[in-house]
């Protein structure tokens, strides 16, 4: 899914992620934890998106992949959802579809919403 956002969603989506991480510290620092596992298992962030929304991942599942690292990280998400207030996270991704899973992470882990505006370069 292409996902076209303009600099206001993008700082609307910072702001509200901001929120979550000063309101629910715990909720936000396993999402951080997911997403720079996501980036070092070089898994796309339309995987970890659907995933943990509970969508089919069809298309954009890692290739190639050990099953027991495909396992480990399945866990490390499913600990993301088990967290209390997961419910305020996902609920953040649905309002902010339009934005893309990818630039959701991106501003999660500090990215400037400035710097991520225009068409995604990264899924």
């Amino acid at each position: 899914m292409l996902a076209f956002a303009s600099l206001d969603e993008l700082q609307e989506a910072k702001e509200r992620i901001e929120k979550l991480q000063s309101t629910y510290p715990r909720l936000f620092e396993k999402l951080v934890d997911v997403v720079h596992l996501t980036r070092a298992l070089h898994f796309k962030y339309q995987f970890m998106g659907c995933l943990m929304m509970d969508e089919n991942p069809k298309g954009f599942s890692p290739n190639f992949v050990q099953a027991s690292v495909l396992r480990l990280y399945k866990k490390e998400l499913q600990s993301l959802k088990s967290i209390e207030n997961f419910n305020l996270l996902k609920k953040l991704f649905i309002d902010f579809n339009k934005v893309g899973y990818a630039k959701l992470s991106l501003l999660a882990i500090g990215e400037n919403p400035e710097s991520i505006t225009g068409a995604p370069i990264i899924q």
